[in-house]
């Protein structure tokens, strides 16, 4: 599939998943609404859909705010250096406590979704009994998750920018597993049609994650982290997840 092609999908997608939800957002910003202050946040690069929840989720709760939410998709750990240095307003989603590794930046303190990580296999079966069953293995996994990197020091591992590149390497015999989302993993077994892939248990982490900001947008916090709060109440955001895992 050739870059444009690619991208001209991922653009569909997001597109049919808002068409979608209108009838829970009523507060979604038409195509032709008059400009909002924009607030710039920065992701890892990939077609996630769980940052498609948190980019739904915080598009909705900053709209109600009167701003416009840009994300912007970067390598790495560039998300959240740029972020924390406050070339970006802010990180989309990550998990509690970067604020201790990364100073500058103010946790929203309202969980967005839950992030589990586990193990996908092609032909490789063993006992999963935590991280340390991994470690005759070659992991492969995606750039910037910082659990997986955290978890996986000294054993063979094999970074790459999207999940669907890690799934590549494993299916050509580059790696035995790949470690990370189980909702981009789903996602990206349904696109490729690899029926043979497992999905091993229990899952090696599960957490919530959450939106960051950095310092110089702290008085927004307590504001997000009130619409965000009736979203919840309200469910909006439950049937955002379930909106974009039926169309994961």
């Amino acid at each position: 599939m050739t870059i444009h092609a690619e991208s001209t999908r991922k653009m569909k997608r997001r597109s049919l998943i808002r068409l979608a939800l209108l009838p829970w957002l009523p507060w979604l910003p038409a195509m032709a609404a008059p400009a909002k202050p924009v607030i710039n946040v920065s992701t890892l690069v990939g077609d996630d859909p769980a940052t498609d929840i948190a980019e739904l989720v915080l598009r909705e709760a900053y709209s109600r705010l009167g701003y416009q939410l840009e994300v912007h998709r970067l390598p790495g750990e560039r998300t959240l250096i740029y972020a924390n240095e406050g070339r970006m307003d802010g990180e989309l989603y990550r998990k509690l406590g970067m604020d201790r590794t990364y100073g500058n930046l103010v946790i929203v303190p309202v969980a967005l979704l839950t992030y589990e990580i586990v193990v996908f296999t092609h032909g490789t079966s063993f006992v999963l009994h935590g991280w340390d069953s991994l470690k005759p293995y070659t992991i492969g996994h995606v750039r910037g998750i910082k659990i997986v990197q955290e978890n996986t020091i000294g054993m063979k591992t094999e970074a790459v920018p999207t999940m669907t590149q890690a799934f590549q390497k494993m299916m050509v015999g580059r790696t035995d597993v790949v470690v990370g989302n189980r909702l981009s993993g789903m996602a990206v077994i349904k696109q490729l049609k690899l029926d043979e892939v497992v999905v091993m248990t229990p899952p090696l982490a599960a957490f919530p994650v959450y939106h960051y900001l950095h310092k110089k947008h702290e008085a927004l916090v307590p504001q997000l982290a009130a619409v965000l709060r009736q979203m919840r109440t309200d469910k909006v955001i439950e049937s955002i997840q379930q909106h974009v895992a039926a169309g994961s």
